[in-house]
C-alpha cells in the first residue's frame, strides 16, 4: 500500500482521509516524527495547500504529502475573510462567529450567501495536484447547534439548519473537504490507469 503523509494532527481530518483514500495508507506527520510549520501566506486556498504539501513533501524523501487549506467567503463582504479566515480575528471560534453576525446585522438572508471552500493538495516534492471542494449556504442570524467547530454554528444550509445542527455523518456527506478528497481520489485513480 502506498503511503501518504497528512499534514495535520486533526483526528477528524485524518479519519476522513483514511475513509476516502482507501487504497493508501494515511500517516500523520506526528507518527513519523516530523514537525514543520508552513506559513500560509499565499493569496488563495489552493496556493496555501500547495505550498504546505510541497514544503513538507521535500522533507519526506519521495513520500507523498497531502495538505489542505480551507475557510469561508462571504459574498456580501466581497469574499471576506477568505484566506484570512483563521487569522482575521483574535479570540475563540464563538467570538469570531459573533463578529461575523455583527458585520451582517440587518442584511436580508438572500444577501448573506457564504461559501465554505477546502483546497487539498498532494505532492511528492516534484509533482503536485490540487482539488477544491465548495459548499454554499447563508450566514445565520444567530449561532445554532452544538456539533462541529469553527464556523459550523453560523453556516446555514438551504433548509435553515446550520452545519452544527447536523450529525457528524450528515455533515461528512456534504462537507467541502469530502468533495475535494473525492475529486483527488478520482485524479489519483486516473493517474494509476495512465501509468
Amino acid at each position: 500500500m502506498k503511503e501518504i503523509v497528512i499534514a495535520s494532527g486533526n483526528k477528524g481530518k485524518i479519519k476522513e482521509a483514511v475513509e476516502i483514500l482507501k487504497n493508501y495508507k494515511i500517516i500523520s506527520m506526528k507518527e513519523i516524527g516530523i514537525d514543520i510549520d508552513v506559513e500560509e501566506d499565499q493569496k488563495t486556498f489552493e496556493g496555501n495547500a500547495i505550498k504546505k504539501a510541497e514544503t513538507i513533501a521535500k522533507q519526506l524523501n519521495g513520500k507523498q504529502c497531502i495538505a489542505d487549506d480551507s475557510g469561508i467567503e462571504i459574498e456580501y463582504l466581497d469574499g471576506f475573510p477568505g484566506v484570512f479566515t483563521k487569522r482575521w480575528h483574535e479570540g475563540t471560534d464563538r467570538e469570531r462567529n459573533l463578529a461575523i453576525i455583527e458585520k451582517l446585522k440587518g442584511i436580508p438572508r438572500e444577501k448573506r450567501k457564504i461559501n465554505f471552500v477546502t483546497a487539498i493538495a498532494l505532492s511528492d516534492g516534484k509533482e503536485t495536484i490540487c482539488e477544491v471542494g465548495k459548499i454554499e449556504g447563508f450566514v445565520a442570524e444567530e449561532v445554532k447547534g452544538e456539533n462541529g467547530f469553527g464556523f459550523d454554528e453560523i453556516f446555514e444550509l438551504e433548509n435553515g439548519k446550520t452545519l452544527a445542527e447536523l450529525s457528524q455523518e450528515e455533515k461528512n456527506q456534504i462537507s467541502a473537504r469530502r468533495i475535494a478528497l473525492e475529486k483527488l481520489r478520482k485524479r489519483l485513480l486516473e493517474q494509476e490507469v495512465e501509468r
